[in-house]
């Protein structure tokens, strides 16, 4: 019996309004997850001039590459914890780590208290994401999965052009950078509390129809069966290649379209931002019902068309790099959102095809 028969057979109208209510749930966690990140990018030219022992690019570039480091090794701590304590508990105390730390970036008045506030941020968000998915896929057959982590990446994307137009809010006279992290992060710390009560928890994964759950594995056992899995590692080497394109669209795209174009701070980030991530909802909107559809038809067809988003992010590369004026800049960073979109909506779909679902945020993580 496969997820559709599952789906068909215990999926009611009240577990269907219980799996799309996690998602619900999640979306302003994702929302502030991102809002979180981009909002330093959009706001470097207030925070180096507020915190002047910043003091160059290559310090700047060295903060973010900071919280990158702490992320990418701690997220398979993060879901190897998920996997092993509870998705739910794992999101809501990430949730509130962060949120703390958004808040005390605000503070930072050193360019060392900014390198301790990246550090942290990276190590308190990259217990999120893993645990996040791996929710979702617990509540969601591959009847609509594509589609329920698409609704929740939308969620980033906002996040992301909402910090985009932080440059804004930092040169606002009586606003500034400093306040735009201190409310972020309040907004965090109190939402945890509905979020530990509401958020549903899924059926323990595993579990029989008799709902019986066999005990969990070691984290050393669930790192075994993914890194002796080749079809993972290939999944692991084709979700890291965009990623670094990723995120320098991410980081550096503000600064580099106000240097080139000449424009303001509040500007530059709302173009690097705006229609990119408006592209990228469109694309996991696409993506997640082409991809639901697409593998009723053949099991590849998630990874088709993640594929088919992947391809859109050279060609797209190329014509920002290429670009003499910002409104083809503009249009072939929302090309990138297009393919960014359909491939993004796909990765855990495709990872819980391949590993079993009680590992499921541990290879996300990875």
């Amino acid at each position: 019996m496969d997820d559709r028969d599952h789906a068909r057979v215990a999926h009611g109208p009240a577990w269907v309004r219980t799996a799309w209510m996690a998602v619900a749930l999640l979306w302003p966690v994702a929302l502030l997850n991102y809002l979180d990140r981009q909002m330093l990018a959009s706001m470097k030219f207030s925070v180096m001039a507020d915190v002047p022992d910043v003091g160059t690019d290559a310090n700047w570039g060295l903060m973010l590459g900071q919280f990158k480091w702490m992320y990418a090794f701690l997220s398979p701590l993060g879901g190897l914890v998920a996997d092993r304590f509870g998705r739910r508990p794992t999101i809501v105390a990430s949730l509130v780590a962060w949120s703390a730390v958004t808040w005390a970036t605000g503070s930072a008045t050193t360019f060392r208290e900014l390198m301790w506030a990246r550090t942290l941020m990276g190590i308190s968000e990259a217990f999120y994401i893993p645990a996040a998915l791996a929710l979702i896929a617990d509540h969601h057959s591959g009847a609509t999965r594509s589609r329920a982590v698409g609704v929740h990446q939308t969620a980033i994307y906002v996040g992301m052009m909402l910090g985009g137009f932080g440059g804004y809010v930092a040169d606002a006279p009586g606003l500034g950078w400093r306040f735009a992290f201190h409310v972020a992060g309040a907004m965090g710390v109190l939402y945890a509390l509905p979020l530990a009560f509401l958020l549903p928890p899924a059926r323990a994964a595993g579990a029989t129809g008799d709902g019986i759950t066999p005990p969990r594995p070691g984290m050393a056992a669930s790192l075994l069966e993914l890194l002796s899995s080749l079809p993972f590692l290939l999944l692991v080497a084709c979700f890291t290649l965009p990623a670094l394109a990723g995120w320098i669209v991410r980081d550096w795209m503000p600064a580099i379209l106000k240097q080139e174009f000449g424009l303001g701070q509040g500007a530059a980030g709302v173009s690097a931002t705006l229609f990119t991530t408006i592209a990228m909802m469109v694309g996991v909107a696409l993506g997640g019902v082409a991809a639901d559809r697409w593998s009723g038809l053949t099991p590849r067809g998630r990874a088709y068309t993640s594929a088919v988003g992947i391809a859109l992010l050279v060609p797209a590369l190329f014509g920002v790099g290429n670009a003499g004026s910002l409104g083809v800049a503009v249009a072939f960073l929302a090309l990138f959102g297009l393919g960014w979109g359909l491939f993004d909506c796909n990765n855990m779909p495709i990872l819980c095809q391949l590993v079993s679902p009680r590992s499921r945020a541990t290879g996300y993580g990875i």
